[in-house]
């Protein structure tokens, strides 16, 4: 007997809603369906504006959060239409929301995430489980990353030192390890910075291909500015977000560099996102074990990126997660239906040593459908 799970998740990147619908009466779970929905334009701009500012009104707020309440309920309706799937044959729904802020190491740590569950439920007829940052950060926690328990659940391997890559707007690994606790943490930006600069002077959602980044060079003093950013230096536990990497920090760099070509700057931007991950992974390689790499996120379809990972990191196998079964494009929305799954299912799912949280416990707050 099936049991079926839809997760969803809308990133930073703020281009749209990825939806997986994963099976998890088998071992391991296995993808059934996948489908990216657009962010409408309106919506993506409201959003961005609140993103870059962090002011906003209540009204404002509220309306934001019905409206993606609402684009989250119609993707799963389209979604199930599609698949020729009805609302009773999903156990339920992970949605991760939109996060508009997170602050987890100021005086009173707190995470924002938008998008009326409440909502989800009743326009879909199906229990749907949301929230799931909060609960890990009134246990002492980050609140972030929560995937790497579900790498750990699909990715662990006794023979081999294991690290997922995800590179969404903002890039965070997963470290497996055969002989410590699996750790993982954001390691700063993937593609927030290098969208965010196209869309600004092309008027593109990102760099396809990295068409653009491949007509420009790397300036190495801007490079070296952008390195020297000190959240690098941060021990983990960490995450970051749009609230620190974003364009108006991006300027702040430039200020002394007025002659650089916007290509070059993007281009820059994408060898800034490789040498950060790199220089990560070059202090966590073992010596004695096959190291593999897997990498997830829409920056796994960068060609340019990829290679520059590739010859940074000789003594990694780099690979994608395609390669092992799972749609890179949509690992994330497949970790939020999983973690429904657990939540439904009364099982942990954060790990403590990924987030800092006094203990494991279940994330995620339900909304039943009766």
């Amino acid at each position: 007997m099936t049991e079926l799970y839809i997760g969803i998740m809308s990133g930073t990147s703020l281009d749209g809603v990825d939806l997986a619908l994963v099976d998890f009466s088998c071992t391991p779970p296995q993808m059934r369906a996948s489908e990216f929905i657009p962010m409408p334009e309106n919506l993506r701009q409201k959003l961005t504006a609140l993103l870059h500012s962090g002011a906003t009104s209540l009204q404002n707020l509220g309306e934001l959060d019905h409206q993606l309440g609402a684009l989250y309920a119609d993707s799963v309706n389209q979604f199930l239409a599609q698949n020729q799937l009805q609302p009773q044959q999903i156990q339920a729904i992970g949605c991760h929301g939109q996060t508009v802020w997170h602050s987890p190491n100021g005086a009173l740590p707190f995470t924002m995430q938008i998008g009326d569950m409440n909502l989800v439920t009743a326009k879909t007829q199906i229990t749907t489980v949301g929230d799931f940052r909060r609960k890990d950060m009134a246990m002492g926690g980050q609140g972030a990353p929560l995937v790497p328990a579900f790498h750990q659940a699909l990715f662990h391997a006794d023979d081999r030192f294991t690290v997922m890559l995800n590179i969404g707007g903002i890039s965070n690994i997963s470290v497996l390890s055969p002989y410590t606790e699996t750790i993982g943490y954001d390691l700063g930006p993937g593609n927030t910075l290098m969208d965010g600069w196209i869309e600004q002077h092309q008027g593109k959602r990102y760099d396809k291909n990295a068409e653009w980044a491949y007509s420009g060079k790397v300036n190495d003093t801007l490079l070296a500015h952008l390195l020297a950013e000190p959240f690098f230096q941060q021990p983990a536990p960490k995450s970051t977000g749009r609230e620190l990497f974003n364009l108006a920090w991006l300027n702040k760099k430039l200020e002394n560099l007025t002659a650089l070509l916007p290509q070059d700057v993007q281009r820059t931007l994408l060898e800034f996102t490789a040498r950060s991950i790199a220089n990560e992974l070059d202090q966590l390689a073992a010596a004695h074990l096959p190291c593999l790499l897997l990498v997830c996120g829409g920056g796994a379809r960068n060609p340019l990126l990829m290679a520059r990972l590739n010859a940074l990191l000789p003594q990694w196998q780099v690979k994608t997660t395609d390669e092992f079964g799972l749609d890179s494009d949509y690992v994330e929305a497949a970790a939020f239906a999983w973690l429904a799954y657990q939540r439904i299912h009364g099982l942990t799912s954060n790990l403590p040593s990924v987030t800092g949280a006094k203990s494991a416990v279940s994330l995620g707050v339900i909304f039943p459908k009766d």
